[in-house]
Parts: C-alpha cells; sequence; structure tokens
C-alpha cells in the first residue's frame, strides 16, 4: 500500500529548486540535512501512515525557525516535542506561528486526529532568507519569476495523491491567498480556498482575540 507518509517523503526528497536566485536570495533549504529528513520521515510515519483522503492548508513558505530547523510546516523544535513527542536533538525554540498552530491543533482534538484529516503544506515547500532574514516567495518580483516553474511543479506532485481538492485553505493573509487563487484559476486543482490569517500576525498583534481566531480556523476548517 502507498501511504500518504510514502507520498510525502518522495514530494520532499526529490525537490529540485533553481540553483540560483536573484537579489542576494539564499534558499533555506533544510532538506538538504539528512538529520531534518530523518525527523520528518518519524514524523510522517507516525501521523500518515494510511491513505485516507486529507485536505491540504497551505502556507507562505517555512521559516527559519519553524519548519527551516525541523523540515515541519509550522512546527518549532518545542512543538515537535511537546506535542508530537518526537525527540530530537535540535535547539529547543519555539516561534510564534507554531504556537499558534498547536493551540488550533489541540482545540480540533489533537495532532493524530488532525494529521488523519489534514496535511500542512506551503505554497513553495522551500523557504528563502535575504541578510540573514525571512522573506516571501511574493516579496521580490524576480524571486516569484524564478521559482514560479518550481512552484508548480512540487504542487502538482504534492496533489498527485489522495487529496480531498474539494476545498483548501491558504494561510498567509491575502497576497499568499491572492496567488495561490491564481494558480488555482489556471490549473482547476480545487474546487475552493478559502483564506485563513497568519498565524504569527495573529500573535504579534491581535494576541488579545487569539481564542476567536482559534474558532476561526476551526469553524473553517470543518466546513
Amino acid at each position: 500500500m502507498n501511504t500518504w507518509a510514502d507520498h510525502l517523503l518522495s514530494v520532499y526528497a526529490n525537490l529540485k529548486p533553481p540553483k540560483k536566485l536573484p537579489n542576494d536570495i539564499e534558499w533555506l533549504y533544510p532538506q538538504k540535512e539528512p538529520v531534518v529528513m530523518q525527523i520528518f520521515e518519524t514524523f510522517l510515519r507516525k501521523y500518515y501512515n494510511d491513505n485516507q483522503p486529507r485536505r491540504l492548508l497551505l502556507g507562505i513558505n517555512p521559516g527559519r525557525f519553524g519548519a527551516g530547523v525541523t523540515g515541519v510546516n509550522f512546527t518549532a523544535p518545542r512543538q515537535l516535542k511537546e506535542f508530537c513527542e518526537i525527540d530530537h536533538d535540535f535547539k529547543k525554540q519555539s516561534e510564534l506561528s507554531a504556537e499558534f498552530i498547536y493551540e488550533m491543533i489541540t482545540a480540533y482534538g489533537g495532532t493524530e486526529k488532525f494529521y488523519s484529516h489534514f496535511f500542512i503544506g506551503s505554497v513553495c515547500p522551500l523557504g528563502f532568507v535575504k541578510h540573514g532574514k525571512n522573506i516571501n516567495y511574493y516579496d521580490d518580483k524576480e524571486l516569484l519569476k524564478t521559482v514560479e516553474p518550481f512552484i508548480i511543479k512540487t504542487l502538482k506532485h504534492l496533489l498527485d495523491f489522495k487529496v480531498d481538492t474539494s476545498l483548501s485553505f491558504s494561510i498567509g493573509g491575502e497576497k499568499n491567498f491572492k496567488y495561490l487563487g491564481s494558480l488555482n484559476e489556471r490549473f482547476q486543482w480545487f474546487g475552493e480556498i478559502l483564506p485563513l490569517p497568519h498565524p504569527r500576525f495573529i500573535m504579534q498583534y491581535r494576541r488579545k482575540q487569539k481564542q476567536q481566531f482559534i474558532q476561526q480556523y476551526l469553524q473553517f476548517i470543518t466546513k
């Protein structure tokens, strides 16, 4: 039986990003490190060792302190240990987006229930760093032009399994939603895409309304 774990390992082990990026931008490519792929495989074998249909939540691209370390989207080292119960030797750091996502996952019913229904990916599976800081794929027009074929190819590969394409979710504000929507107009991947606000924005600027945003996430993803 070909499982989600097998499929996702195939996707992330066979990434072929363009080697050269414009304007002093560098790749954030944790999957090049064997220890990251080993942790990622452990995560996948734990939560995705089946072939049941799942819906996708697609963030922007990995950042330096979450998936850029662990290889698991919206999952910093602390959440990987505390919530997923996966031991590792990464520095025991947290990250605001991961904190929100795992509070939401807990409210949904926990990691096993959540990951049995969803996979959290990214529009671009790899991240970007410019002068030591995170940058998003849409922040630089030349960057987007350079990486768009890679984005499209990887998303097609991701969708080449048992994805429930009737409804998908864009995590990360208007720009990610708009770009993913433009790709969907071209390729007709999803019946509908719903936008979800970026967890970092919530935690930095709307923390007092955090529970309301968690309920908004739950309301959307349980449609």
